[in-house]
């Protein structure tokens, strides 16, 4: 396919998006109906149309409209390859009495009005940046799960993988080049390295574990943080209210040489040293790995996860021994969700008390996180 053909591709699969249609399901049957497509041309679909709703609202406006030609068409110049618009071939139709260039201000943030306000009051001065830093694609990031630092670079490099460390994580490398090969390489199929954000590695080190510590890790999903926790040399139990999410856990826990307890919620009982509650959230730290996320948040939705992560908290203190340690985590950037509903805690749970609170910026290169430390006074 050539460029201009990508973009013909991308306003046909924007403009499903835009009508509801969630963006995997239609780049998926986008390159099922057609196969002529190479790999090549299916990731650069994918990136043009994550990158045109990362920028969703300062695209419409410089493309003249909120449609898929509106963002590709605000894309193009915002790169300077509006000549794509040529009408020859598969290309874009010609642009000729769309607007062109307008003045954009709050739009350039690419942020919901009604949620504007939330994040300024939650970022103070970080905010313009963090906006902004979400309107760029997510870095790639490898937690070491096996041997040193050194070891694992040079394994990666090996297979055209270059990477750097990361200062603010110890088990942390970030992919520089050639991101695409990490998946088939030995690297990874062996073990040696896991794919994890940054700021989630964070979350695990923010926890002091322990060798021998019982944990359970109450919102598993996919199980990252529970082979890293694992790693430690904790003794982890995984837990999820929907089973199927942590369905490859086993086998990465195998690949990984840890062992980690899948653990039904019929099953819970009390007593874990450590309990940790990455909760369901609004994910509006990880909107760069998910921009269709933000625009499809509501207030609604909101208060919905509010109510949720809240049943969380609640439920857990039930599990964890006296004296024992609740870590409560999100992937937002929203005080609601977090130093909001951690205080709400607070107050209607006599006897508990917040050890440590650390958030991590997008600012810093991973996604944005929040994690705090809280614990119950032996009676």
């Amino acid at each position: 396919m050539t460029p201009a053909a990508r973009r013909s591709a991308a306003i046909e699969v924007l403009d499903r998006v835009l009508a509801g249609a969630p963006v995997e399901q239609v780049l998926t049957n986008w390159a099922r109906g057609n196969r002529f497509a190479g790999s090549g041309d299916r990731y650069a679909l994918r990136d043009l149309v994550y990158q045109a709703l990362r920028c969703r609202r300062s695209f419409a406006a410089l493309g003249g409209g909120l449609t898929g030609r509106g963002l590709v068409l605000g894309l193009a110049r915002t790169l300077g390859d509006e000549a794509l618009f040529s009408g020859v071939g598969h290309a874009p139709a010609v642009v000729d009495d769309e607007p062109g260039r307008v003045p954009v201000s709050d739009e350039a943030l690419d942020v919901p009005d009604w949620l504007a306000g939330r994040l300024r009051d939650a970022l103070g001065a970080e905010y313009a940046g963090v906006m902004a830093a979400m309107q760029r694609r997510a870095p790639l990031f490898l937690r070491v799960a096996r041997g040193t630092m050194a070891d694992a670079a040079q394994a990666l490099a090996a297979e055209g993988i270059a990477t750097l460390s990361v200062d603010w994580v110890k088990t942390a490398l970030q992919v520089v080049g050639g991101e695409r090969k990490v998946q088939h390489s030995a690297a990874y199929l062996t073990g040696l390295v896991e794919l994890q954000d940054a700021a989630s590695q964070a979350v695990v080190a923010a926890l002091d574990l322990q060798p021998g510590t019982r944990v359970l890790d109450y919102c598993a999903g996919g199980g990252g943080k529970s082979l890293a926790m694992a790693a430690l040399g904790a003794q982890v139990c995984a837990h999820d209210i929907n089973p199927q999410r942590m369905r490859d856990l086993p086998a990465r826990a195998e690949r990984a040489g840890v062992q980690v307890r899948i653990v039904d919620t019929d099953a819970l009982s009390g007593g874990y040293d450590l309990i940790l509650m990455d909760a369901p959230c609004s994910g509006s730290g990880s909107w760069r790995r998910d921009p269709a996320g933000k625009w499809a948040l509501t207030a609604e939705k909101l208060a919905e996860v509010l109510a949720v992560q809240a049943a969380i908290l609640d439920r857990c203190t039930r599990l964890v021994r006296t004296g024992g340690v609740m870590a409560y985590a999100t992937c937002s950037l929203l005080g609601d969700e977090n130093e909001a509903q951690v205080a709400g805690f607070l107050t209607r749970s006599p006897g508990w008390r917040q050890i440590k609170a650390q958030r991590f910026s997008p600012l810093q290169g991973g996604d944005g996180f929040f994690v705090t430390l809280l614990t119950q006074a032996p009676a």
